[in-house]
């Protein structure tokens, strides 16, 4: 009740003040209005450095989208950095140009990524991944399910987005799966990924995040939309 008095007794102040200053411009007639302060200049654009701030993968990799201007993202469901990038893919998948593609990539840097790489060629095998793969993550990050087996994938996760558990584990364990697992180990090798997340774009530049160069998600978003450019002028 008293910061409620204070500032009524404030306000009544300020146009009391208000009031006053008119009335000696009224009587004066000298008194001039005060012109706006200037407008802050706006940033400069920072100019992003090859071999500093992304990088030239050499020899170029093979890209996967023909005509398309590829924009791989190399990922683990594991990965919390991973997880709270997922908003940044957000915004890159709706500013892509049409004449790009992404393409998600998942790397398996240690045995216990193993199953959640395998987890989502079976369900992009299957037609359940545009449903599943935001889900994913929340289903470990956010809500800390113990998703840690093939198993538990398949019949604690997966079946609830229609995905039968036979069928899903039928198709996880198949020599089609492992020969795409193969396939995205070599294609993580090739591009020299060795951290999550880390975008890909063309099969020729790598760019990741790097506190040391502060670079953080928007930036990652801007060095890419940028090479996505550059490469589509070249197309």
């Amino acid at each position: 009740m008293f910061k409620r008095l204070a500032f009524l007794f404030i306000a009544t102040l300020a146009i009391s003040a208000c009031n006053g200053d008119k009335t000696a411009t009224a009587a004066t007639g000298a008194a001039a209005a005060t012109p706006p302060a200037p407008a802050a200049a706006a940033a400069p654009a920072r100019e992003w450095q090859l071999g500093a701030d992304y990088f030239l993968i050499d020899p170029r990799v093979p890209t996967s989208t023909g005509d398309k201007v590829e924009v791989v993202e190399v990922f683990s469901y594991a990965c919390p950095h991973c997880a709270h990038f997922q908003p940044t893919m957000e915004q890159l998948k709706a500013k892509l140009p049409a004449n790009a593609q992404l393409v998600l990539l998942p790397a398996v840097f240690n045995p216990q990524w193993e199953p959640f790489a395998r987890a989502f060629y079976t369900a992009r095998s299957l037609g359940v991944l545009d449903k599943t793969h935001n889900a994913l993550f929340e289903a470990l990050h956010t809500q800390h399910q113990p998703l840690y087996s093939i198993d538990a994938l398949a019949n604690n996760f997966y079946a609830n987005y229609g995905a039968d558990p036979k069928a899903f584990l039928s198709t996880a364990n198949s020599f089609v799966i492992d020969s795409q697992m193969a396939n995205g180990n070599n294609l993580v090798k090739s591009y020299g990924v060795n951290s999550t997340p880390t975008l890909v774009i063309n099969g020729k530049y790598r760019v990741e995040m790097n506190t040391e160069r502060n670079i953080g998600p928007n930036d990652v978003l801007d060095i890419v939309l940028m090479l996505v450019k550059q490469e589509s002028a070249k197309k």
